[in-house]
């Protein structure tokens, strides 16, 4: 009997543990590896991050916050894909000759290497504006010539953002929060 016992505590701690772990992963955080190098220099392929999933409930996305969401060209939608949000609900992306404006404002990119510029299809003489609905995002990836993005599949809508990235958990060596850039 008393082993009986030991055995039902036992799996009331197992079930717990778990419960505990799926709602925490189902609304808190969730770990997110990178693929590729569309974020470069800023993240890197094989980097694991921790993307944060409660903010978005209570303030929507800022320009300049890195978020994981799904692709939204996968049927499935079990592809994730990380991005910097460029353009907000409402307003008018422009890109022309490797520079992006948001509603004729230039865009000051402090976090793009120098050089990397902003062209679609890699051609700098393309021209691309889009107006962005009350529910849609425009984004890209820090490294403009190696990254799908809005350029390439059109606007985010908000209901595929899964979070937002907030720490960069491995290799420690690269352990730190993310941060957005605030613009001018």
């Amino acid at each position: 009997m008393i082993r009986f016992r030991g055995l039902v505590e036992v799996v009331k701690i197992v079930a717990i543990v778990f419960i505990s772990a799926v709602l925490i992963r189902t609304f808190v955080f969730q770990p997110f590896v990178v693929e590729g190098s569309s974020m470069e220099p800023d993240f890197h392929n094989g980097e694991y991050l921790l993307v944060e999933k409660v903010s978005y409930r209570v303030n929507p996305p800022k320009r300049g916050d890195v978020v994981v969401f799904l692709y939204p060209r996968d049927p499935l939608l079990r592809t994730n894909y990380i991005k910097r949000i460029i353009g907000m609900p409402g307003e008018t992306v422009h890109i022309e000759k490797g520079k992006v404006s948001i509603n004729d404002k230039s865009l000051d990119e402090i976090y793009l290497k120098p050089g990397d510029q902003t062209f679609v299809d890699n051609d700098p003489n393309q021209v691309y504006e889009v107006t962005l609905s009350s529910k849609q995002f425009f984004v890209l990836g820090d490294n403009r010539q190696h990254s799908s993005d809005s350029r390439e599949w059109g606007v985010l809508d908000a209901k595929y953002v899964i979070g937002r990235s907030s720490i960069v958990i491995n290799p420690l060596s690269d352990f730190h929060a993310i941060a957005s850039p605030s613009y001018h």
